[in-house]
């Protein structure tokens, strides 16, 4: 396919070639992979660099990257090797010594020790910069010992500070190797935020210092550039849903108690479904004999929420339905997002929905409601979901929220159980919403139970989102 770049990307590609280091903050649809590979071919044309390291999420590295080059015609001279897989493969794949590596972001670490010395990378691609946000990861680390030897750096990411300001730290550090926030993160928070909640001597959470959001924009505006798909592509309009569900009595109380005391005993029976799904369990209240079922046909679980962070997990799953007991079982609270979720695959009338999950509980009671549920994992499920030929598909944010094409297999989005990761969330609704979508509206469908953590969560995302939206307009490109 011949490439006709939009202005936007010719500035972008341009952008990366006059600037060794870069951070291309370009929200999703925008083509961050063609702009950058398009770069990429024209300093391989002018000798300025030989290997280029493109590192990525797993999907991303295997699918997505090799299906740009292959797409189109002014990069069929590029040659490539994926190294993922087993080590043995990476092996091979490394032995191949072509222009380009592609490589999944867990894997660094092994590629650098494996390596050593003969880590001749001129240039490195880090896809979805913001996985590098967490300076103490092994990743970030790994990446750090070899950064002097790389000439050329770029960083791509649509969700620059999915959880603040303080992430830009690590991200621009392992970029510019702290020439522009430092290099030490005692120094940054000194610098730019204040304690906010803190105890015992401890700081549990920090605040941004009056004026500091406008300080970093000055220091790392001059390699960043940012975009917004909304200025630079005719996009299809995006409509959020919220679908609220109510929970019984019954079941309130269940949550409740959970709540307050930390700890929860259920009267359960094994499920007809037990042979499919060992361990799922059906609520029964604290009486038997009012369920009419002989105490044999009973047993007693536990969940037991040891802290805030424990507590806050268990809340959202019985949210969605269910929650894992002490002994690992599933004690199932209620049915209440799974006739939501059937009330909208029927409204679809057949045209493809796609579900985003989050425990692995969920997407079993899914998938035992509607056999027709098909989980993309593998490049297969994806084809076939952007060919149409799956009616109802399912993904899991963590492992599917990053750079994958979904948009050609449907236009709407149901969020059974919601996530705190502003960058997943975006991510994740940016499969949908994005350039090449074909339908006029995307719908983004919130299953929110009402009364619960659920409405707690949408609100952070929400109020994250307005962080991240001031940081893309600060060092916004608007020049087209």
């Amino acid at each position: 396919m011949q490439y006709i770049p939009h202005d936007y990307q010719s500035y972008a590609t341009e952008f990366i070639l006059e600037h060794p280091v870069s951070a291309i903050l370009l929200q999703m649809g925008l083509g961050k992979s063609v702009i950058t590979l398009t770069a990429m071919q024209e300093l391989f044309k002018r000798g300025e660099i030989r290997k280029t390291l493109v590192i990525a999420p797993l999907r991303v590295a295997r699918d997505t990257w090799p299906e740009e080059i292959r797409k189109w015609d002014h990069l069929k001279g590029l040659d490539y090797s994926v190294a993922i897989g087993s080590p043995d493969e990476r092996k091979k794949a490394l032995a191949l010594s072509r222009n380009v590596t592609l490589i999944n972001r867990e894997n660094v670490p092994w590629l650098v020790q494996y390596l050593g010395k003969r880590f001749d990378y001129d240039m490195v691609v880090i896809d979805e910069l913001s996985s590098f946000k967490n300076w103490q990861a092994k990743r970030f680390r790994a990446l750090m010992a070899v950064r002097p030897m790389v000439k050329r750096i770029v960083g791509l990411t649509g969700t620059p500070s999915p959880n603040g300001y303080m992430d830009l730290f690590a991200e621009y550090r392992v970029l510019d190797m702290g020439e522009r926030l430092g290099r030490f993160i005692g120094r940054y928070r000194e610098a730019y935020f204040m304690p906010d909640r803190w105890g015992n001597g401890q700081v549990f959470s920090w605040k941004l210092r009056p004026g500091a959001d406008e300080a970093i924009f000055r220091k790392i505006s001059d390699i960043t550039v940012s975009m917004k798909s909304v200025d630079h592509l005719k996009m299809p309009e995006c409509v959020m849903n919220r679908v609220p569900v109510y929970m019984d009595p019954r079941e309130r109380d269940l949550y409740e108690t959970l709540k307050e005391d930390l700890f929860l005993t259920v009267l359960s029976k094994k499920p007809q479904m037990a042979e499919r799904y060992p361990g799922a369990v059906l609520p029964v209240s604290c009486s038997a004999e009012t369920e009419g079922l002989s105490r044999r046909s009973v047993q007693t679980l536990t969940i037991d929420a040891k802290n805030a962070s424990v507590l806050c997990g268990k809340l959202s799953q019985m949210a969605n339905g269910a929650c894992y007991t002490e002994d690992g079982t599933v004690a199932r609270i209620h049915d209440r997002k799974l006739d939501a979720l059937e009330d909208l695959i029927e409204s679809a009338n057949g045209n493809p929905l796609l579900v985003a999950y989050w425990y692995q509980h969920d997407i079993d009671r899914i998938r035992e409601r509607f056999p027709e549920v098909r989980v993309l994992k593998s490049s297969e499920d994806i084809r076939d979901w952007n060919a149409g030929k799956i009616p109802v598909a399912a993904i899991h944010p963590a492992s599917a929220g990053h750079g994958l094409n979904l948009q050609a297999g449907g236009g709407t989005l149901v969020w059974f159980g919601l996530t705190w990761s502003l960058e997943l969330y975006l991510q994740t609704n940016a499969r949908l919403w994005r350039q090449g979508q074909k339908a006029e509206t995307v719908v983004i469908h919130h299953l929110v139970t009402e009364g619960t953590i659920d409405e707690r969560i949408l609100k952070a995302l929400e109020g994250k989102n307005m962080t991240q939206e001031a940081l893309i307009e600060a060092v916004r490109y608007a020049g087209f």
